[in-house]
């Protein structure tokens, strides 16, 4: 009997089949950088926690009454940036500090979120984040390179 007429052996078959099969599926593996995706996650849960309110607030309520806020962007506005911009925690003192701002005897004009920290902010000291009083004068973020008036 020639090799060609022959009946495969078993192993041959079993190889065979081995191959043809998909591989089995495996365990992920944990990314070098899987401890600090975890915790990059789990910082977001205080952001979306205290943004949410804010939100269910501008789309619901807030549409009825109008815009009414004395400052420009409005104090949800602010909160939702200064969250988004500056965490949780040091965004959640910046938005409290600017809604009591927001009263007829305060302030009224351009007040952006700052786009970093207080010199004095502190998490031990938190008040130090907002800008709790109104001060007066010009906005800090207008430039005052303007031209003198002329006598």
């Amino acid at each position: 009997m020639s090799d060609a007429m022959k009946a495969p052996e078993r192993d041959d078959f079993e190889a065979a089949l081995a191959a043809a099969r998909p591989p089995a599926p495996r365990a992920p593996e944990v990314p070098a950088g899987g401890l600090r995706r975890l915790l990059g996650a789990l910082e977001l849960v205080p952001r979306t926690a205290l943004r949410a309110p804010i939100l269910i607030y501008r789309y619901t309520l807030s549409s009825f009454m109008g815009r009414q806020c004395r400052y420009l962007p409005t104090c949800s506005q602010y909160a939702d940036e200064a969250i988004r911009r500056h965490g949780a925690y040091a965004g959640f003192f910046m938005a409290t500090a600017r809604i009591c701002r927001c009263n007829p005897w305060g302030g009224h004009g351009y007040d952006p979120v700052p786009g970093r920290l207080p010199e004095g902010g502190h998490p031990l000291a938190p008040w130090r984040y907002g800008v709790w009083r109104y001060r007066g004068g010009p906005c800090p973020c207008e430039d005052d390179a303007r031209e003198p008036a002329e006598p």
